[in-house]
């Protein structure tokens, strides 16, 4: 009979989350995570292959997390939804400093830039708003992005420590601007 487990994947998965959250994606070690579970290592590889495995998991665990605090922020209805999928991604850095660096943070190499699926929502979004082209509100978002992963960065790692009142007043700051110039150029 196999070995019964006193622990779920779940519950070690929550417990890898928590652990990253505290010291960070290099403090999640097979040690450090048996000692937060209050364990030896057996029950970790008894459900997981290696720790490479443990870190997927953590990863699809922290982009569900990211991805609530995305929705959270449009479902408030407080910002146009634009506005608020920038605002999340913000919130997700500033009360999330060591997940936001696991998944935004890190050596992207290798990696293609593929539009996420964020992008089906977000592109219509700003087409509406200014009557740009496909092509233009691709380049509208990417201008605006690099500013908001800015804020974010500098946000998740104590650089800033913005009031998000402030936040949402340069955002819209940078938002005139870009539509401005852009639609400058669509009335020509």
């Amino acid at each position: 009979m196999p070995p019964k487990f006193k622990f779920t994947r779940n519950e070690i998965t929550n417990a890898a989350l928590n652990l990253t959250r505290k010291a960070g994606p290099d403090g999640l070690t097979a040690r450090a995570l048996a000692e937060e579970l209050g364990c030896s290592v057996k029950p970790i590889f008894g459900l997981f292959k290696n720790m490479e495995e443990v870190q997927g998991a953590v990863l699809t665990a922290a982009q569900d997390l990211y991805q609530s605090y995305l929705a959270r922020e449009m479902a408030a209805g407080k910002y146009p939804p634009y506005k608020a999928s920038g605002m999340g991604y913000i919130r997700f850095a500033r009360e999330e400093k060591e997940l936001f660096k696991l998944l935004f943070m890190c050596d992207r190499k290798g990696e293609p830039p593929e539009p996420g699926k964020e992008m089906e929502v977000i592109l219509p979004l700003i087409m509406k708003n200014t009557g740009l082209s496909r092509e233009k509100a691709e380049l509208f978002h990417l201008e605006l992005w690099i500013f908001v992963h800015g804020i974010a960065s500098m946000v998740a790692t104590s650089y800033l420590d913005w009031e998000m009142e402030m936040v949402s007043d340069v955002l819209t700051d940078a938002y005139m601007g870009l539509k401005a110039r852009f639609c400058e150029d669509v009335g020509e």
